[in-house]
């Protein structure tokens, strides 16, 4: 099968892209790839690393206020779908999938006008402008939340399969999660993770319940902070206690994560989309702290389905301390019962074969081409 794949602006629709691209190869070995990306987007640089060859061009998003920059980013758009058209006449691919982000705009839209079979994976529960725009065009529309179905009025197809890097997590090697870190794997992990540029307020709670790890010692807690905040954190805690808190790890990054996550027994973080997918597809509970620095406030949609569902704790950033933080930690870890409620919960809405899924109806869509 030969597959285009678009996605870009963040890991988030990055990453699920690549877990569709490696599904396919596994499924069908002599399939061929391109990616088309922004030209500055992070996926310029993350693709052409998983030798998946890669071409760009130049878009933007809208701004919400009235701009002259909105005329250029049409004008960007019309261009980008000229230039996708070429390169889609080009590679000839059996069926294009897109992401999510700006830039799957053109290369969608492209698609669709020439009439090759065209799908697009929404990964938060609330869509974004791109996708909307897309779901009136495409032959199918894939969802990571059983509830935003309903959230595509007039598409042609509309699909469950949830996040397809649920299928790249979930055969993780637990063991190798431990070793990574070198803790015994008698000991329960409290992951709490910042995002790869960190966050201030996870960050300053952190600091502050740094004195109340001693209360959990059987508890081994590991705290990725993200480049930005692993030397301050240090020092700050430092600062505050005369010494790090024997059972608190510090990283500034972890390159192994899904190891990571499959030794950990509860999780502590944001809620981006794929993030979730990776968490429930592993069964573990989550305290959730969604960003509220993102479009349409998606992260706490996400947050609240996890939450509705019995599989998280929801603590908005206005309202975290490091006490009600510790005390939310505290309250999982040490009460078996709602512990293992949770991570049920949390399991119930993992989707392991979401991969599978897309790939399945990629074959399904390709198969009716003339």
């Amino acid at each position: 099968m030969r597959v285009v794949l678009s996605g870009g602006g963040t890991g988030g629709h990055i990453y699920p892209a690549l877990a569709v691209a490696s599904q396919c190869a596994l499924e069908e070995p002599n399939s061929e790839f391109l990616y088309i990306g922004g030209q500055k987007g992070l996926e310029s640089s993350i693709v052409p690393k998983a030798d998946i060859a890669f071409k760009s061009i130049e878009i933007t998003g809208f701004r919400r206020k009235l701009s002259f920059e909105n005329v250029k980013t049409v004008m960007r758009f019309l261009k980008g779908v000229q230039q996708s058209k070429q390169m889609l006449r080009e590679f000839k691919p059996d069926v294009v999938i897109g992401t999510g982000g700006y830039v799957c705009g053109p290369v969608v839209y492209a698609a669709a006008k020439l009439g090759i079979p065209s799908i697009i994976h929404e990964q938060n529960a609330v869509p974004g402008l791109t996708n909307r725009f897309l779901s009136k065009y495409v032959d199918t529309v894939a969802v990571s939340f059983e509830e935003s179905m309903s959230l595509f009025p007039g598409s042609k197809h509309v699909i469950f399969t949830g996040n397809p890097r649920a299928t790249t997590v979930v055969s993780a090697n637990r063991n190798k999660g431990y070793e990574s870190l070198g803790v015994s794997k008698d000991r329960p992990i409290v992951l709490l993770v910042g995002g790869s540029q960190g966050a201030r307020a996870i960050n300053e709670a952190m600091v502050n319940m740094a004195a109340e790890l001693g209360k959990l010692p059987d508890i081994t807690f590991v705290y990725v902070t993200g480049n930005n905040y692993y030397e301050p954190t240090l020092k700050a805690i430092e600062s505050k206690l005369g010494h790090l808190p024997g059972n608190l790890m510090i990283l500034p990054y972890v390159h192994n994560m899904p190891e990571v996550l499959a030794a950990t027994s509860l999780i502590v973080n944001r809620a981006g989309a794929s993030f979730l997918a990776e968490i429930t597809s592993l069964g573990i509970p989550s305290i959730l702290i969604p960003s509220p620095n993102v479009t349409n406030n998606h992260q706490e949609k996400n947050a609240r389905s996890l939450e509705k569902a019995g599989a998280a704790e929801v603590i908005l950033e206005p309202d975290l301390t490091g006490q009600g933080l510790f005390d939310g930690i505290l309250r999982i870890m040490k009460n078996a019962d709602l512990h293992a409620a949770m991570s049920s919960a949390s399991r119930g809405l993992g989707k392991p074969d979401s991969a599978q899924l897309i790939v399945e109806e990629m074959k399904r869509l390709s198969s009716k081409r003339p």
